[in-house]
């Protein structure tokens, strides 16, 4: 379902610091975006505003679903993630996680678990515990319960965090094939995580 979100003069400060301000902009179905700027210039707060999980200081934010309003208890529910602020559950096995995932947030209908797990390269550690992973594989599971759950709305922020070569070129077979009927924002200073958006947005254009 075509998914919109719209940002409205907002503005988003911590104590006197303006993160960002007056920014106006939609994001919609049909296009990728990447929020882009140095480290620590606000990106990863942009992309929690969008995801209804922090309030403007100032402005408005409006989500919508195929032409129908959300309220912001509503937008988690069409929201996935992958953050490197986001812990995975390391005391259970990934078999055990996914399938706790799935239960939250339903995977897309077409996919089983064990299909998933296939799909990421790790069905070697099927049963193994998620603490004994390596920070790569760690990531790959965080790639799969976002980019693999059922919703109009992926956040990616710095997607691509701990991959080796091999997982960068997973990353981008992942989202040529299921990113393409979704509102996809990745917010990075690595072009290798963005460069297939189809439109930028540098945040250090909208500090004042």
């Amino acid at each position: 379902m075509a998914m919109k979100v719209s940002l409205t003069d907002a503005g988003k400060r911590f104590n006197r610091d303006w993160i960002f301000r007056h920014l106006t902009y939609n994001f919609e179905t049909g296009n990728s975006y990447a929020i882009i700027g140095p480290n620590g210039s606000g990106k990863s707060t942009l992309l929690q505003v969008l995801s209804g999980a922090m309030q403007l200081s100032e402005g408005k934010n409006a989500w919508s679903i195929a032409d129908s309003q959300l309220t912001k208890e509503e937008v988690y529910k069409h929201v996935s993630i992958c953050a490197p602020y986001l812990e995975v559950v390391e005391e259970m096995t990934l078999n055990e996680f996914l399938n706790f995932h799935d239960h939250l947030k339903p995977f897309l209908s077409a996919l089983t678990v064990e299909h998933i797990i296939d799909i990421v390269g790790l069905t070697e550690a099927v049963h193994k515990q998620i603490r004994y992973f390596s920070s790569g594989m760690k990531q790959r599971v965080k790639l799969a319960q976002a980019i693999f759950s059922d919703t109009a709305f992926l956040l990616l922020d710095e997607p691509c965090t701990n991959l080796d070569t091999a997982g960068i070129l997973l990353y981008n077979e992942l989202i040529a094939q299921y990113g393409k009927e979704r509102l996809v924002i990745v917010s990075s200073n690595d072009e290798t995580e963005y460069s297939f958006c189809t439109k930028r947005i540098n945040i250090t254009e909208h500090k004042q």
